[in-house]
């Protein structure tokens, strides 16, 4: 299902950039240590609590996950417990790559954390 609260990489990078948005993985740890976007906040969907997630601040939440599937769940069970307008990123973390998007990531050969997203 696609609507307005599907949001293109892009778009989500630049409000990410001006400090408009709350990014939150709905990723696993270790999937959110092997690789993420630079300020994103990990909260599992496994362990998903909806109203552990700010709201009424001046960022609007937006969920990520690895394609879209489990952010979009996220983001139906966080308006629907919380009454809060959000969004998801459409694609996931796979797209925002996609988009040579700055990452955080392990070097699997030195085990050191490389950064490219600081803002």
């Amino acid at each position: 299902m696609s609507d307005g609260r599907d949001l293109p990489p892009t778009d989500i990078f630049e409000d990410l950039k001006a400090q408009k948005i709350l990014l939150v993985d709905v990723r696993e740890p270790a999937e959110f240590a092997n690789e993420r976007v630079h300020g994103a906040l990990l909260h599992p969907l496994s362990t998903f609590e909806p109203k552990a997630i700010p709201t009424g601040g001046e960022r609007r939440v937006i969920f990520q996950c690895g394609s879209g599937k489990r952010s979009r769940m996220a983001l139906d069970m966080f308006m629907k417990e919380t009454g809060a307008d959000a969004a998801h990123m459409t694609g996931g973390i796979g797209m925002w790559k996609t988009h040579n998007l700055p990452v955080v990531k392990i070097n699997p050969a030195t085990g050191q954390v490389q950064d490219a997203g600081r803002y």
